[in-house]
C-alpha cells in the first residue's frame, strides 16, 4: 500500500437524504404551526389578558415582525459560520421562547416574547434551505419545491391544536407544545445532520447594526400607526397615527438609501432589486403574504360572522391546508416542464377566487361551516400551485446564496402578511359589526390579487433543474 493510500483521511459518511430532509422539515412544520395556532386563541387572549382586538392581533404581528427583521441577518449568519450551527441555536431560542410565552401573564410581554421566538424561528428557512441545496445535489430544486408542501401542513394542524387547547384546556398549551418537538429536532440534528463543509474564507466584519435597525424601527412604527388607527375613536384625532406612519415612511427610505452606500449591507441591495429579484420579492409579498394573512384571520372571521367556535373554526383550514399540501406537491413535480409563470397566473386566480367567496359569505341555504371551507381549499389550492414556482423563482437566479435568498423570501412573505394583519385588525378595532368589515376587506384583498397579475410577466423564465 503507497503512504498515500495510508494517509488518505476516510471517506465521508453517506448523507441520508430522506432523513435528512424529515428533520428539518419538522422544524419547519413547528415554526409554521405557531405563525396560525394563535389565531384561534385571539377571542380567549382578549378575555384572559384584558387585550382590546388589534393588540391581540400584535401576538401575530409581532411573529411576523421578528422574522422580517432577523431573516436576513440569519441568511448572513449561515453563509458565514454554517446551516448547521444556526440550524442548532435557531431550534434552541424558538424552543426556550416557546416555554416562556406559555408563562407570560401580561400581553405586552407575550408580544415581546412572541418577537424573541420569530427571531429564534427565522434562522429556520435560511438554514434549511442552504443544508438541502448543499447536500442534495441535483435533486436541490424538487427538494426544496417540496417545502411549500411543509408551511401548510404547519398552517393546517395549527388552528386545529389551537381549538383543541383552547376548548379543552388553555390558550398557554400553543406554545407549550414546541417544547417537545423542539428538542427531538436537536437530538436529531446533532445525530443526522453532516456538519458544515468548509468554505472559503470571509472576513470577519461586524454586523449591519445600522441596517437592522433602520427596517425594524419602519416596520414597528408602521404596525404601531396602524393600530392607532384602530383606536382612533379613543383619541381627539385620527391624525394622532400619522407620527408613527410618518416615522415608518423615514426610516424605511434611510433603510434602502443606507443598504445602497454599506460596504457590508445585511441585506445586498442587487438581492431587493436587481434585475428578476425585484420582481421576485414583490411577487412573494403580494401572492405569499396576503393570502397568509387572509388565511390568519380566518378563524375569527368565522367567529365574527358566524359564531362559529374556535376548535370548529380551527378546523377550517384543514381544507386549506389539505389542498396547499396536494397540489404544491404536483406543481413541484412539473415545474421543470411548466416553468415559472403559468403555474403563478393559475396558482393567483384560484386564491382570489377563494378569498372573494369568503367575502360574499355562505348563500341561504348552505352551511357557513361548509361554505368557508370550500372557499379555503380553494385558497390553499392557489397557494399550492404558485408556492414551488415563487420559491424557485429567485433561487435558480443566485444558488450560491441559497440561504440569504431563502430569508429574503421569507421577509418579502411576513410583510405582506404584516401588511395585511394589521391592516385588518385596524379596520375590526372600529367596526361595529366585525364580521361584515372583515368581509368587505377580503373582498378588497381578492381585488389586489387580480391587479397585481400583471407582474408575474417580469418574472425571469426557467425551466428544467438549476
Amino acid at each position: 500500500m503507497s503512504e498515500t493510500a495510508a494517509t488518505a483521511p476516510p471517506a465521508a459518511a453517506p448523507v441520508r437524504r430522506v432523513l435528512v430532509f424529515t428533520i428539518v422539515a419538522f422544524a419547519l412544520m413547528m415554526m409554521s404551526i405557531d405563525s396560525t395556532i394563535v389565531a384561534t386563541a385571539l377571542p380567549t387572549l382578549e378575555r384572559d389578558l384584558d387585550a382590546p382586538i388589534n393588540w391581540a392581533g400584535w401576538t401575530i404581528t409581532a411573529y411576523s415582525f421578528g422574522f422580517v427583521t432577523m431573516l436576513p441577518l440569519s441568511g448572513k449568519l449561515c453563509e458565514r459560520h454554517g446551516r448547521r450551527r444556526v440550524f442548532l441555536a435557531s431550534v434552541a431560542v424558538f424552543s426556550a421562547a416557546s416555554l416562556l410565552c406559555g408563562l407570560a401573564d401580561d400581553i405586552r410581554v407575550l408580544i415581546a416574547l412572541r418577537v424573541l421566538q420569530a427571531a429564534g424561528g427565522a434562522g429556520f428557512t435560511p438554514s434549511a434551505t442552504g443544508i438541502i441545496v448543499e447536500h442534495f445535489g441535483a435533486e436541490r430544486d424538487r427538494a426544496v419545491s417540496l417545502f411549500g408542501s411543509i408551511f401548510p401542513a404547519g398552517a393546517m394542524i395549527g388552528p386545529i391544536f389551537g381549538g383543541m387547547f383552547v376548548t379543552w384546556w388553555s390558550w398557554r398549551g400553543i406554545f407549550w407544545i414546541n417544547v417537545p418537538i423542539g428538542a427531538l429536532v436537536l437530538a436529531l440534528t446533532l445525530r443526522y445532520v453532516p456538519r458544515d463543509r468548509p468554505g472559503p474564507a470571509q472576513a470577519r466584519r461586524g454586523a449591519d447594526l445600522t441596517g437592522m435597525a433602520l427596517l425594524g424601527a419602519g416596520l414597528f412604527a408602521a404596525m404601531l400607526g396602524a393600530t392607532l388607527l384602530g383606536e382612533w375613536h379613543l383619541y381627539a384625532s385620527p391624525l394622532v397615527a400619522a407620527l408613527p406612519l410618518t416615522a415608518a415612511l423615514a426610516a424605511l427610505w434611510g433603510f434602502f438609501r443606507h443598504v445602497r452606500r454599506a460596504p457590508d449591507p445585511f441585506i445586498a441591495p442587487q438581492l431587493i432589486h436587481g434585475p428578476g429579484f425585484g420582481t421576485v420579492n414583490l411577487i412573494n409579498g403580494l401572492f405569499s403574504g396576503i393570502p397568509f394573512g387572509v388565511v390568519a384571520l380566518m378563524p375569527l372571521y368565522a367567529a365574527n360572522r358566524y359564531g362559529i367556535g374556535a376548535l370548529q373554526a380551527g378546523t377550517l383550514l384543514v381544507a386549506q391546508g389539505a389542498a396547499a399540501i396536494v397540489f404544491s406537491a404536483a406543481a413541484a413535480l412539473v415545474l421543470r416542464r411548466t416553468g415559472y409563470r403559468a403555474p403563478l397566473y393559475l396558482g393567483v386566480l384560484v386564491a382570489a377566487a377563494g378569498i372573494g367567496l369568503l367575502a360574499l359569505g355562505s348563500p341561504d341555504g348552505i352551511d357557513p361551516w361548509r361554505w368557508l371551507a370550500g372557499s379555503a381549499f380553494l385558497v390553499g389550492t392557489g397557494n399550492g400551485v404558485l408556492n414551488p414556482a415563487s420559491r424557485n423563482a429567485g433561487l435558480q437566479l443566485a444558488p450560491e446564496h441559497a440561504s440569504t435568498l431563502a430569508a429574503l423570501r421569507s421577509m418579502c412573505m411576513q410583510i405582506g402578511s404584516i401588511f395585511t394583519i394589521s391592516v385588518a385588525t385596524a379596520i375590526l378595532a372600529g367596526a361595529g359589526a366585525p364580521g361584515t368589515a372583515q368581509a368587505w376587506f377580503y373582498a378588497g384583498a381578492a381585488l389586489a390579487l387580480l391587479a397585481a397579475l400583471p407582474l408575474i410577466a417580469r418574472v425571469p423564465e426557467h425551466r428544467g433543474a438549476w
